[in-house]
């Protein structure tokens, strides 16, 4: 999602988005949640800025590999295609793997090797990432994930961003990194009281940046990420210069009317347009079950994705499938551990439902409009 990044200019992003506006104690990973290691941490030693190790209980992993293994699968699909949802081979084949060769200790320690920490904020513990550039002046960036992502899509981008004179890239170019785990997600705090919905992310990202010392800085967003930087361009936190999304989801109340409605092309619009209003159509159509259930549904659909691992890779997966640009099959553009490492952060933390509450929370609201005042970039690929 952010890899546009890679070669996008931070002056650019100053100049560009005028124009575009308008619209401590090391502690193992174990939050409250899951039961703290160690010594208890007091209410004011929970709002310092605390390191962060990752290692997750070998007897969690063996009931893991027991569980897929122990898969009561059910009836192969009747159609030839993708249209009744995840193929029974595919997933065979990807939890077979996920069950015998993946290893979980791998993306541990790439985790364990950046400088992870964790705060409290508003109440609960929020983990991230922090890396700062080696070029003094480099503005600072809260780059903010969604679902069925996690704090992993953005490790590919962290050497390019903080240090692009290593990548082919100018100093001025450089960013210092923040990347939190929303609440609910990762290793952030699973909510236990309703109301942590987008405005509220957004309100605790200010306080963070804050906390961190920054005085500037920019957000990033795709996706959830997307909706939670047009809410803190709308509260405008001191500090904040601007945003950047590459998820522009904005659609006008009479489209969105006749979108719901299964409504043709409305007359009037151009070629692109059209392209992409009949895009949406088809996600609509089709594609937009998992947010229906979601927004409705949460704790329903999580007694299963929580109890079985094949559950909740298959919901997992079909979302890679739509999404990834790979004609339906992730395996073209991600390696099958990429998927494990995503799907089994989910498991080993138990978020899949924390995760789905958010859509609960927003109610089905990301694609109303927005009004921006501060500058603001979107990037729309092809």
């Amino acid at each position: 999602m952010p890899d546009f990044l890679r070669s996008y200019s931070r002056r650019n992003f100053i100049s560009t988005s005028a124009t575009v506006a308008t619209v401590a104690a090391t502690g193992a990973f174990g939050l409250r949640s899951w039961g703290e290691y160690g010594k208890p941490v007091s209410a004011s030693e929970r709002q310092s800025i605390r390191p962060f190790r990752v290692h997750i209980p070998e007897h969690d992993l063996t009931d893991l590999r027991r569980r897929i293994k122990a898969t009561r699968w059910p009836d192969r699909e009747t159609v030839r295609d993708q249209s009744q949802g995840v193929q029974l081979a595919a997933m065979k084949e990807l939890t077979h793997h996920w069950g015998t060769t993946y290893n979980w200790r791998n993306i541990e320690k790439t985790l364990n090797s950046l400088p992870m920490y964790i705060t409290e904020i508003d109440g609960l513990d929020i983990q991230f990432i922090h890396v700062r550039s080696r070029h003094a002046d480099a503005l600072p960036i809260i780059l903010t994930h969604g679902w069925p992502g996690s704090i992993l899509e953005f490790l590919k981008v962290i050497g390019p961003l903080s240090n692009p004179t290593a990548h082919g890239g100018r100093a001025e170019d450089a960013f210092h990194l923040v990347i939190p785990s929303m609440p609910g997600y990762g290793f952030s705090e699973r909510p236990t009281t309703t109301g942590w919905n987008p405005d509220r992310i957004a309100r605790a990202w200010a306080v963070l940046m804050e906390r961190l010392g920054y005085k500037h800085y920019v957000s990033q967003g795709g996706d959830w990420g997307a909706v939670i930087s047009d809410k803190m361009a709308v509260q405008k936190p001191r500090g904040l210069l601007g945003i950047h999304v590459n998820f522009p989801a904005t659609v006008p109340p009479d489209i969105a009317k006749k979108l719901a409605c299964g409504d043709p092309v409305p007359a009037g619009l151009g070629p692109d347009e059209k392209a992409a209003y009949n895009q949406l159509a088809a996600f609509y159509k089709t594609g937009s079950g998992y947010s229906a259930m979601m927004v409705t549904r949460p704790q329903t659909e999580g007694y299963g994705v929580t109890d079985s691992p094949a559950g909740l890779a298959a919901w997992m997966y079909d979302k890679f499938a739509a999404w990834t640009y790979s004609g339906g099959h992730p395996e073209r553009v991600l390696t099958k551990d990429e998927m494990l490492n995503d799907i089994t952060l989910y498991w080993v933390t138990n978020t899949a439902v924390s995760s789905s509450r958010l859509y609960w929370e927003n109610n089905a609201n990301n694609f109303n409009a927005v009004s921006v005042s501060i500058p603001a970039a979107i990037t729309v690929f092809p």
